[in-house]
């Protein structure tokens, strides 16, 4: 309940500023529209069903980017953090190619897949790589070594050790890598939507701004921003259920 009433406050903050914004800015609404100029965008982009068919075609590619994404470099991250020689060798080059933005990629990505679909799933997998990647491997090189003592009394082996032992001890470190590339992906989605693709948010917020129409460029502005949140809330809520079943305590409750 606390969570709800911090988000009506913001929201209500929020609508107030942009109204004193519309009101004493002194722009025209087809150059900055109001709420309710925004909201029945939003209203028309559901009777024309065009919203509900943009946001499953961004969520399908984002969902395929993402999900890539993150097994490779969870499975990456555990081998090169338990192996920390080859990481030595590595680590440069992921130091070099992390900082650079995916989109700076978009030449090559285009003439290596074309235009459409594609582009779109590897700016994604590119922009939540090396989060997930480098949280992962940090993760597993400050690894307790009880956890590996334990794993031996044990008598489990390699790569059972990685999926019983490891993986649970160090999820919760890894966890902050999975949001920031959460984040992150979902603000490229909408970049690489822009390459060439026929539908999703991205190709809704450039037919809206071709069109001069800014209150529905506003209200895919707004559906982007609600649906990240939505999305890291189901973050956190399969992260709580993964807590319950490693039996680790000091989850996100």
């Amino acid at each position: 309940m606390k969570n709800v009433r911090h988000l009506i406050g913001a929201a209500a903050v929020t609508l107030l500023f942009w109204q004193a914004i519309c009101a004493f800015g002194g722009w025209h609404e087809a150059l900055f529209p109001s709420p309710l100029a925004a909201f029945l965008g939003f209203v028309e982009l559901i009777k024309d069903g065009v919203l509900f068919e943009d946001v499953a075609a961004s969520l399908v590619r984002f969902a395929v980017g993402y999900l890539a994404s993150v097994l490779l470099a969870l499975a990456a991250g555990l081998i090169l953090g338990w192996y920390s020689k080859v990481w030595a060798y590595l680590n440069p080059i992921a130091q070099v190619l992390r900082p650079v933005s995916p989109v700076a990629w978009l030449p090559f990505i285009v003439l290596f897949f074309g235009i459409g679909e594609a582009p779109a799933i590897v700016i994604i997998f590119l922009a939540a790589f090396f989060p997930v990647l480098l949280a992962t491997v940090a993760a597993v090189q400050k690894l307790d070594p009880v956890y590996l003592k334990v794993a031996q009394n044990f008598g489990i082996k390699e790569p059972a050790v990685f999926t019983k032992i490891i993986l649970p001890a160090i999820f919760p470190q890894i966890a902050t890598g999975l949001h920031l590339a959460l984040g992150t992906a979902w603000v490229f989605l909408v970049a690489g939507e822009m390459v060439g693709a026929q539908s999703g948010l991205g190709f809704l917020i450039i037919d809206a701004r071709n069109n001069l129409r800014a209150d529905l460029l506003m209200a895919a502005i707004l559906t982007i921003g609600l649906l990240g949140l939505l999305l890291d809330s189901a973050m956190n809520l399969a992260e709580r259920q993964l807590y319950r079943a490693w039996g680790i305590r000091g989850g996100k409750s």
